[in-house]
Order: structure tokens, then sequence, then C-alpha cells
């Protein structure tokens, strides 16, 4: 057994490649923003603005699955540069056209098979590096990048849709992302055969697991059970993220892009707080929580969106804050799939069960632009997520580890 001592640990190195590959794939959160301009400038109507987001986030998740085989057997630094090359192609598709069927082609389809690639290649490498008792950290680290990219994309959206319309800004951004992910995915390695990385101290809480293959995953309960609350907790944020430029319009006008902004800070501090609290209480306690209070909040959204004047950030704080939770989902669920069912298979067991989160976002976000559609507010969205997120509340209690016969 080939322990850290014996060889160059590049856990660190690795982390950092997979959070910047994450903040350039993370342009998936900027489409509420993108969805306003493609209403002005090509006349798109209900929810055929969400339409190519929608389709993105199901094929990204399920793209996941392959991609994932692919990182466990080819290696992550292939993977990730297929990625690269895969988004940039399909912004540059886009970037020629305001056609409803070639975007969805071009995002929906180019675009999320390539961020499917690309974030499948930077957690399973990066976890591998570290011990079981790290898991939560390094899973939350690495995932950060996806939920902090608004920080730097919303602004660099709002300006190059001012000076440059849609599609030259999806041409920019489409050369910018090849050689950022494709650039970076050459320092994503796994550790060599055998090597072991041998917890601080002795009182780690977390084993490392038995491994399992996707089908013996399959027939376990508990797998379905996390789909299930993945698919509420990453829809449900999904449903936010989507609309939240159009919600701070309301009260913000021309600046609402700062509250995509801001809400990519909670998005991705969500993910590190949840995973070091998890490694500290326990996913299920730390998931149970998450659960509980992003129902809450999106009961007091509905006040909140419904009003036109009163404290303008308001919207903001309330944001943030169910990013936050959405965020801790993007960490706490990976870290469930390495502990329960090991890293032999990691990349191809999670992307089994982060088809929830494609399906979640598909659903949800559709769901809430036709509400929206036919009320004219917010309300019935959030009134849906709420009661989806108590019931998922609720169910954690059932999540128990599974047992290797």
């Amino acid at each position: 057994m080939t322990t850290e001592n014996s060889v160059k640990n590049h856990g660190w190195l690795v982390a950092f490649a997979g959070l910047g590959i994450n903040l350039a794939l993370g342009i998936l959160y900027t489409w509420s923003m993108f969805k306003d301009a493609i209403g002005k400038d090509f006349g798109w109507q209900g929810s055929q603005l969400n339409d190519p987001y929608a389709l993105c986030c199901l094929v990204f998740a399920f793209t996941m699955i392959f991609a994932g085989r692919c990182q466990d057997k080819i290696g992550p630094r292939v993977t990730a540069s297929i990625g690269g090359l895969l988004v940039g192609a399909g912004m540059v598709l886009i970037s020629t056209t305001n056609s409803y069927s070639t975007w969805l082609l071009g995002f929906g389809v180019l675009v999320g098979i390539g961020i499917g690639f690309g974030y499948s290649s930077t957690t399973p490498p990066a976890l591998k590096w570290f011990p079981p008792a790290k898991t939560g950290l390094i899973a939350g680290l690495v995932v950060a990048g996806f939920g902090l990219a608004p920080i730097y994309l919303a602004p660099a959206s709002k300006y190059l849709l001012t000076h440059f319309g849609v599609q030259k800004s999806m041409l920019i951004f489409g050369g910018g992302f090849t050689v950022i992910v494709c650039g970076l995915a050459q320092f994503l390695k796994n550790p060599p055969t055998g090597f072991f990385a041998a917890p601080k101290n002795s009182n780690a809480n977390v084993a490392a697991a038995a491994n399992f293959s996707p089908s013996e995953m399959l027939r376990q309960p508990v797998f379905w059970l996390l789909w299930v609350l993945y698919f509420i907790g990453a829809g449900a944020g999904l449903m936010v993220i989507s609309s939240v430029s159009g919600m701070a319009k309301k009260t913000m006008g021309e600046q609402a892009f700062i509250a995509v902004a801001v809400m990519a800070i909670g998005n991705a501090g969500g993910r590190i707080v949840a995973g070091i609290l998890s490694d500290k209480i326990g996913r299920r306690w730390t998931l149970m929580l998450v659960l509980l209070i992003q129902a809450a909040l999106m009961f007091i959204a509905i006040p909140v969106t419904a009003s036109t004047d009163g404290a303008r950030y308001i919207i903001v704080l309330v944001a943030t804050f169910i990013g936050f939770n959405y965020g801790a989902n993007l960490s706490l669920f990976p870290s469930f799939a390495k502990d329960f069912w090991g890293l032999k298979n990691f990349g191809m067991n999670y992307g089994v069960l982060f088809t929830a989160w494609g399906v979640g976002g598909f659903v949800l976000a559709r769901v809430q632009q036709m509400l929206k559609t036919s009320s004219g507010d917010f309300k019935s969205s959030f009134i849906t997520a709420g009661v989806l997120l108590l019931v998922g509340s609720a169910l954690t209690f059932f999540i128990k580890p599974p047992i290797k016969k």
C-alpha cells in the first residue's frame, strides 16, 4: 500500500484545479440574465425562455453517468478536456443564431454534455487524495467553484450583453471557457494505485466505505431515498436560481445582476460550510437542517418577491440564503455517495445519483415558469417548493448506511 508519506501528495493542486474548472462551468447559474436579454432580442415567449436552461440541466445530469464512467476508466484529465471542447462548441454554435431549436441543441445539449464531462472529472480525483474525515470539506471546496461563478459572470454578462448583444457574448464566453477548462484539466490526476491518505488524527469519525458497483447501489432502497431527496433539494433551489434576476428587477431595476452575484456567494458558501458541518455532525442531520431552513425561506420569499417597495435589498438577502441551502446539497450528496458506496466506482455511482439534480432542475424549473405564466407572480411556485422541502426533511429520518454482503 502506498501512503501519502511515500509519494508526493498533489491533493490541493488537484482540488484547486477542479475548483477553477467549475468556476468556468458555472455559466449555467447566470441563465436568468441571459433569459431577460433573449426575451427582449429574440422575442421568445413563456416557457421557451427556460427551455434551453432546463434541457441543459437534464442533459448535464444524465451525461454524468457516462462521463463518470469515463473518468473512472480513462482518468479525469482527458474527460475534463473533452468537456471544455464541447462547452466551447455549444457556445460558439448559439452565437450564430437566434433559432429556438438551435439554442436547444447548442446550449441545452452540447453545453449540457460538456458541463457533465467537466464537472464529473473534478470531485473524484480530489477526494482520492484526502482521508475520509475530509470528504465533506474537499467535496464542498471543489464544487464551490460552480456556485461562485456568477460573482464574476453576472457583472461580466451584464457588460457583454450591454455592449455586444446576446450572440457575440456567447462567442466570447465560448472561447474563454474552452481555454480555461482545457488548460486546468492538465492538472487533474488520480493518485497512484494503492495510494492511501492516512488520517491526520486518530479521532476521524468517518471510515472508508466498501466499494459498491452501480448495479449493487441501485438495488438498495437508500439510493432511491437519496435520489428523491436530491430531486427536492436541488430542484427547489434551481427554481429560484433560474429566475432570480427577474424576481429582483421589481425592486432593483437594472441593478438586479447584484442579486445574481450575491446569491452566488451563498451558493458557494453553503457547499463549503455544509461539507465541514457534515464531517462534524453527520450528513443526515446536516441535510435535514438544510431542507428545513430552505422550506422556511421559500415561504418567507412570498411576501418579499410580491413587494414593489420597502427595503430593496431584502430580496438579495433571501436569495443569498436560498442559494446557501441549495449549494449545501452539492457537497452533501457526493459525500453520501463516497461514504455509502466507496471510491472505486465513485464517478459512475455519483453520476447515477446526480440524475436527480437534472430531473429536479428540469421539472421544477419548468413548473415554476408555467406557474409564473399562469398566475403572474411567484407565490404558487414558492408554496410548491416549500411543501416539497418539508416532506424531504421528514424523509431524512429514514437514511441508513448500506451494508455490503
